[in-house]
């Protein structure tokens, strides 16, 4: 049966979407849930006549799509969420919500569908989230994911922290490799010494 999608849901859909799902699927999860409602005729004319508004919002240029990148570029989206101790999220972030904080904080329309995340957000931390605005015209907006309170436990700043370049050391592991520079190993001075012996000096 069709169902139009009141919210995103993960490999089904984004919210507004019309889908086509198994009927007992639609009755006692999607529609229960609040996640759903039946695709009647007026409906879907209702919803069509409601993105068609929106549409009209977005960016209709190249010009218009490179103003909007430049404010986000400098916009940074930030969720306070419910979250376990260990920074995984009590729901997740997704498409539709991006797209509605963007419209709450810039008055910026940007369709859910241009919003490329491959996957909704299950964790807190730091985002940079791919939008299509027009064209050839993208951004990397980024994306702030904490807790609800803002108060982070240990576990959660270890996953908001970016992560380490691989392959530099560690800074506690400097100071011992210039101990080990400045104060050869016994094995060292030993080979020192014999090369010592074998020169042309020694031997005479």
């Amino acid at each position: 049966m069709e169902v139009i999608l009141l919210q995103d849901v993960e490999k089904i859909g984004l919210r507004g979407d019309v889908v086509s799902v198994a009927r007992g699927y639609a009755r006692n999860f999607l529609i229960p849930r609040r996640l759903a409602e039946l695709a009647t005729p007026g409906k879907v004319e209702e919803m069509r006549k409601r993105d068609a508004r929106r549409t009209q919002q977005e960016a209709r240029s190249a010009e218009q799509a490179e103003a909007i990148a430049d404010k986000l570029r400098k916009t940074v989206l930030r969720f306070e969420v419910k979250a376990g101790p260990t920074g995984a999220l009590f729901g997740s972030v997704t498409p539709s919500e991006i797209a509605d904080e963007i419209w709450r904080t810039r008055k910026i329309r940007i369709d859910r569908r241009k919003i490329e995340l491959p996957d909704p957000i299950k964790r807190i931390g730091n985002y940079a989230v791919p939008v299509h605005i027009f064209e050839e015209v993208s951004v990397e907006l980024k994306t702030l994911v904490v807790p609800e309170g803002g108060e982070l436990t240990p576990e959660q700043e270890l996953a908001m922290a970016p992560a380490e370049p691989e392959g530099e050391p560690e800074a506690s592991e400097a100071p011992e490799a210039d101990a080990a520079e400045l104060e050869p190993e016994a094995g060292e001075v030993a080979a020192d010494e014999s090369a010592d012996s074998d020169s042309p000096e020694s031997a005479g």
